[in-house]
């Protein structure tokens, strides 16, 4: 009986490609196709969706098109409605729109799955008019076609457009799920709204839901977003059953609100911790002042063998800078390469900041020399900060042309550590320009690039061009333009219009003891007495209290905290007199 050649060929040729995924080799499974056509093969249904599949998954848009191609070569220039979908689903993991439409026109039969396919990819990409002309065209629509216009309206921000069609949905009746709630509850945590975060909260329970660990966990993770920590302790509680997310969702609320005892507990409660978990804790207490809880904790982790990720560096760097513990992130950028993960654009630039936050600029700049990849802006804005700090203008100034010639584009935050340095080392010239190249770079100068500018001005005494400055900005200014104001006015003397900042920043935040610190200051160095103790008396009265400066020692390879009139410390006697050794050695030196 005859034996048909390709029929025995076929299955050895699939199963050459699907090896070729299951290692992630999707481009080199994809150029194996190229010998097909000419043999007479091609690759089954089910083999074609897969790696249809793997493409939109890893983004391979270049990858996708040449199995669009095969097909085509094959004789599969109209294929059916189920590789169609996955073609129309490819094309919009990667962005291409267009495609996506193409195949979506050319289908002579499109299901229900079809039109939410290629709605979503218009959501997903964020193309809401589009997206509601091909909506108002459907006959059909279920559940998810409704949501995916919530969620497409959440994410491009248009949350009235999002909650209409939530309240249309629901007025539907149509057999709500999980699911259903998914777009609201993005809304929720875009927007903060704890009021309606509670309205949703109620509607999944009358919907009989709240034994879903999904919906509950998104539920607290609302809460904690807005802030309504009580709330989402609440929910979690009356869980029946808990998930590591839940756990780790109510962790993170903590965590991100500085409740830094609570999270602590639960976190010690937690039946299972995993990496994230242990993220969630290391970056609240970096972030808290809780450095060296921080890095016991990061110890803990290692020695417990749980794999640490770049979020975990990047968490422990920014604990050591905030020490600062030059020893200890020399110890975690040691096991960063020994664990040979390639550090992203964040780990590496929490090493420079360490580095340089730990005095040590050199291994910054060394750390930034070495990095290949320097496309990321935040790697630049990163080592121009540190530059600063330092005290470096010029080589700042350097640094932010060389990375305009390299065509990196800087962003909001780079024009605000370049004119921190332009400042701190009186470049005023310098910073002025850099300030006029904003509109070049299509950056539209905010609050905290005016405050900068004010500190430039103020810092070099020019008063008449920071009124003016005050007068025109096209933007009202805030705490952050006054504090800047009245620490130059604090500076130069200038008794006048340091307390009108002083009294505008008091308006704008009562609770803060900057303003009241400040403003008494002033009032002392004129010899203003009484209304030193009218500043006094207001913050008194107003309950603000000043937070106390904290310094910070290593010794015998131990961290040693200090506050003012601390008499804690077992060698306190022999501090104190060493700094009365320095007090008299600096008098005596006249250059201090």
């Amino acid at each position: 009986m005859p034996t048909n050649h390709n029929q025995i060929q076929r299955p050895c040729v699939v199963q050459s490609v699907l090896n070729l995924c299951s290692k992630g080799l999707i481009s080199e499974a994809v150029k194996s196709l190229d010998s097909l056509p000419s043999k007479g093969l091609c690759l089954d249904t089910k083999s074609l969706a897969f790696l249809l599949k793997e493409c939109a998954n890893y983004r391979l848009l270049k990858e996708g098109k040449w199995v669009h191609l095969h097909m085509n070569l094959t004789g599969r220039k109209k294929p059916g409605t189920f590789l169609s979908n996955q073609l129309i689903h490819m094309y919009s993991e990667c962005g291409y729109c267009d495609g996506a439409r193409k195949v979506f026109d050319k289908m002579p039969v499109r299901n229900l799955y079809s039109w939410n396919n290629m709605l979503s990819g218009y959501a997903k990409l964020r193309m809401m008019k589009p997206a509601r002309r091909l909506f108002d065209q459907m006959i059909e629509k279920d559940v998810v076609t409704w949501n995916t216009m919530v969620i497409g309206y959440a994410h491009n921000e248009n949350f009235n457009e999002a909650l209409k069609f939530y309240k249309e949905l629901k007025m539907l009746n149509n057999g709500l799920n999980e699911f259903s709630f998914s777009g609201v509850l993005t809304v929720c945590v875009k927007i903060k709204d704890s009021k309606l975060t509670r309205q949703v909260h109620c509607q999944v329970f009358d919907y009989g839901l709240l034994s879903s660990l999904v919906l509950c966990s998104s539920i607290i993770d609302c809460y904690a977003k807005c802030g309504e920590m009580s709330d989402a302790r609440k929910l979690f509680d009356e869980m029946p059953k808990r998930d590591v997310v839940a756990w780790t969702t109510l962790l993170s609320g903590y965590a991100k609100w500085g409740d830094m005892k609570s999270a602590r507990q639960l976190f010690d409660d937690m039946p299972v911790k995993n990496h994230v978990s242990c993220n969630s804790m290391i970056s609240g207490y970096s972030r808290n002042g809780f450095g060296h809880e921080a890095l016991e904790l990061f110890t803990n982790m290692m020695v417990g063998r749980v794999k640490p990720d770049q979020f975990t560096f990047s968490s422990a760097l920014c604990a050591c800078a905030s020490i600062p513990s030059i020893k200890n992130g020399k110890q975690i950028h040691g096991f960063l390469i020994k664990t040979k993960i390639t550090p992203n654009a964040i780990v590496v630039s929490s090493l420079i900041d360490m580095y340089s936050k730990c005095g040590n600029l050199s291994l910054g700049q060394r750390v930034f020399e070495l990095t290949g990849d320097k496309t990321n802006i935040i790697l630049w804005n990163t080592m121009i900060s540190a530059l600063a700090q330092h005290g470096h203008g010029n080589l700042a100034i350097t640094l932010f042309s060389n990375m305009v010639k390299a065509q990196v584009k800087p962003d909001r935050i780079t024009f605000v550590v370049i004119l921190n340095a332009c400042s701190h080392s009186g470049l005023v010239k310098d910073g002025l320009h850099v300030f006029d190249m904003m509109h070049d770079h299509n950056v539209v100068p905010d609050q905290e690039h005016y405050a900068c500018l004010i500190d430039l001005l103020g810092r070099a005494g020019c008063f008449n061009e920071v009124v003016n400055q005050l007068r025109t900005m096209p933007v009202k200014p805030d705490a952050r333009v006054w504090k800047a104001l009245l620490g130059i006015c604090r500076i130069h003397g200038n008794l006048d219009l340091g307390i009108k900042a002083a009294e505008r920043l008091i308006e704008l935040e009562p609770n803060s003891s900057v303003g009241y610190v400040l403003l008494s200051g002033m009032y002392a160095a004129s010899g203003r007495w009484d209304y030193v103790s009218k500043a006094r008396k207001l913050m008194n009265e107003r309950d603000v209290t000043k937070e106390r400066g904290v310094s910070w020692l290593e010794l015998a390879n131990k961290l040693h905290a200090f506050t003012v009139s601390d008499t804690s410390r077992l060698l306190n006697d022999e501090f104190e007199s060493v700094l009365e050794i320095l007090a008299t050695e600096m008098k005596d030196d006249h250059t201090f």
